[in-house]
């Protein structure tokens, strides 16, 4: 079994983006670091808040926490074994960064996200 490196991203739907990043910038006392009409993300503690639109294209409803692994293909392998349902393969969204979701037996969404 491999483990984990912790919840270090977590990405939340927003209706108005413009309106949610001057929420998340005074909550978290610094601006964003990435600041498009897609994707608003910050850094802060260690920690990534990203904002996305209508929930972007994985359709998100909720917030969905990312933990970092070193092998994602592994980690999906395990959680699927376990009885977790594949929600979006590991696939690149750049820099080298892999993330995929997958659903727990509830069918809460989980993230893992692998960096190159």
């Amino acid at each position: 079994m491999t483990s984990t490196q912790g919840i270090k991203t977590v990405l939340h739907p927003v209706t108005d983006l413009e309106a949610a990043k001057a929420v998340y910038a005074a909550l978290l006392g610094v601006e964003p670091t990435a600041d498009s009409s897609y994707y608003v993300g910050f850094d802060a503690e260690g920690q990534h808040i990203g904002l996305v639109p209508a929930g972007g294209q994985q359709d998100m409803a909720s917030p969905v926490a990312y933990w970092h692994v070193a092998d994602i293909e592994a980690k999906l392998a395990e959680v699927t074994a376990a009885g977790a349902k594949l929600k979006e393969a590991a696939h690149d969204v750049g820099g080298g960064r892999l993330v995929a979701t997958f659903t727990d037996p509830d069918g809460n969404v989980l993230g893992l996200v692998q960096d190159r």
